[in-house]
C-alpha cells in the first residue's frame, strides 16, 4: 500500500492538471481550459479533505496501537527524574551508620563544648561575653568566663583581653563617642570557668590588687575530685616550685617544695632547708559531698601561685581534679587515668577521656570596700559540671545563684 502525504497528493494533482492545461493552450480550446481549471480546483479541495481525514484516522490508529507496540519499553526519563534516581541509588549504596550510643553522644557533646569558643572571631566572643555579665557598676564588672578561652593574649588565639574594647562598646550601647574601658584584674586559667573580675579604670585595678595582696578579696572555687580528701576539712600550707620534666616529652610542671626536707646522715634524720626559689602557697579546703570515691570540694586560696589548687589537690591530698590531664602523671603528658567504676558513672571510655574538661569552677567572688559597699557574686555552674555531679550522685548545699550588693 502506497502512502502519500497531503502535500504530495496536492502536488501530484496539480501536475496532472497543468499537463491538461498546457495541452488545451496549444490546441486553442479556451473553454476546455476553464473547465479543466474548475475541475482541478474542486479535485484539489476533495483530495485535501480526504488526506486530512486519512491523516487523522492514521494518528488515532497509531495512538490506539501505541500501548501494544510499546510494551516492554520504558518512557524516556526527564532530567529531574534521572537526578532523583541517581540520588536514590547513591543513598542505597551508602553504608548504614550505626546508631549513636549514649556514651558516644556524651563524648561528642564534651568535645563540641571544649571547642565551642576557641579561635572564634573576636566580635563573636565579645557578644557572648556581653550576655554572660553577672554584675556591673561604675567601678567593676564580673562576667562568667567560658571554658577553653584564654584570659590573656597568648599564641595568637582570641583571648578575653583582646576583645575587651569591643565588649566595652557593646555594654555601652555601641556609642561612637565613649570613654569607657575594661581592664583585667584577677585572672583565671584557660581551662577554668566562673567569675572573672574586670575593672573600669586604672584606679579600680590598683584598688582591687591592693585588696588582694592583703587577702581581703575572697574567692571560692568548686571542683570535682577523683578521691576523697582526708581529713574532710583543713588547710594546705606547702610552697610550690616550677620544675623541668626531662624525657621523651620535656615540659615544665609545678611541684610541691616543702620548706624543710629530711636528710639522712650518719647522725640520723635532720632538717635541711629546701629550695629558696619556691613560692609560698596556702589553700583552705572543705569537702561538700562525696560518693563512690569521688567528691565535691570547695577551695579558698589565700595565695595566687600558678596551678596552686591543682598541685595541692593532686600531690598534697592525693585527690586529683577531674579532667586535670596535666597533673595526672608526673613524668609524662597523657590523659587522666580513671577507675572503671568512675568511667561507668560518667558514661565514658578511657580512650575518649581526653575530651573531659577540667572541673574547676570559680564559684564565688567577694569584694569589700568597692564603691558603696561589699560585692558578692555567685556564678552558676556550667552545664558539663552539673551533668557530672548528677552522674556521680553528688549534691551541694542549696544556694541562691544571684548577685548581692551589701
Amino acid at each position: 500500500m502506497l502512502c502519500l502525504s497531503t502535500g504530495s497528493i496536492i502536488f501530484l494533482s496539480s501536475s496532472i492538471t497543468m499537463n491538461r492545461c498546457t495541452r488545451n493552450i496549444y490546441t486553442g480550446d479556451w473553454n476546455c481550459l476553464l473547465r479543466s481549471l474548475k475541475e482541478t480546483r474542486t479535485k484539489c479541495h476533495q483530495l485535501s479533505g480526504r488526506a486530512l481525514i486519512c491523516l487523522s484516522r492514521g494518528q488515532t490508529t497509531a495512538a490506539k496501537q501505541a500501548p501494544d507496540a510499546g510494551k516492554g519499553e520504558k518512557p524516556p526519563l526527564r532530567a529531574i527524574d534521572l537526578a532523583r534516581k541517581l540520588r536514590q541509588e547513591k543513598s542505597n549504596t551508602r553504608p548504614t551508620e550505626p546508631p549513636v550510643s549514649a556514651q558516644q553522644k556524651r563524648v561528642m557533646d564534651l568535645k563540641r563544648f571544649s571547642l565551642q569558643l576557641q579561635n572564634v572571631h573576636p566580635n563573636v566572643l565579645a557578644k557572648h561575653l556581653s550576655r554572660s555579665v553577672l554584675y556591673q557598676d561604675q567601678h567593676v564588672v564580673v562576667i562568667n568566663k567560658p571554658y577553653g578561652v584564654r584570659v590573656k593574649d597568648s599564641s595568637g588565639e582570641t583571648s578575653i583581653s583582646s576583645v575587651l574594647p569591643v565588649l566595652s562598646k557593646i555594654m555601652d550601647g555601641m556609642k561612637v563617642k565613649s570613654d569607657s574601658q575594661l581592664l583585667l584584674c584577677l585572672s583565671l586559667e584557660k581551662e577554668m570557668t566562673g567569675a572573672l573580675l574586670l575593672a573600669r579604670s586604672e584606679e579600680a585595678v590598683e584598688h582591687v590588687l591592693e585588696l588582694n595582696r592583703s587577702n581581703q578579696v575572697q574567692r571560692k572555687y568548686w571542683l570535682v575530685t577523683v578521691g576523697v580528701p582526708v581529713p574532710s576539712e583543713g588547710m594546705i600550707d606547702i610552697p610550690i616550685i616550677e620544675r623541668k620534666i626531662t624525657g621523651f616529652q620535656p615540659h615544665y610542671k609545678m611541684a610541691l617544695s616543702p620548706i624543710y626536707r629530711m636528710n639522712d646522715t650518719d647522725s640520723g634524720l635532720t632538717k635541711v632547708r629546701a629550695n629558696r626559689q619556691s613560692l609560698p602557697a596556702v589553700t583552705k579546703y572543705k569537702v561538700l559531698d562525696s560518693n563512690a570515691g569521688c567528691s565535691l570540694v570547695e577551695l579558698q586560696p589565700f595565695t595566687g601561685v600558678k596551678h596552686q589548687m591543682r598541685v595541692h589537690m593532686a600531690f598534697a591530698l592525693s585527690s586529683l581534679i577531674l579532667g586535670d590531664h596535666k597533673y595526672s602523671h608526673w613524668s609524662k603528658l597523657a590523659p587522666q587515668k580513671l577507675p572503671e567504676h568512675v568511667l561507668g558513672k560518667l558514661g565514658l571510655e578511657q580512650s575518649k577521656i581526653r575530651h573531659l574538661p577540667l572541673h574547676l569552677h570559680a564559684r564565688q567572688l567577694t569584694l569589700p570596700n568597692v564603691g558603696h559597699g561589699t560585692i558578692s557574686v555567685m556564678c552558676p555552674l556550667p552545664k558539663f559540671f552539673t551533668q557530672t555531679l548528677s552522674r556521680l550522685n553528688l549534691t551541694f548545699p542549696k544556694e541562691k545563684d544571684e548577685t548581692a550588693t551589701l
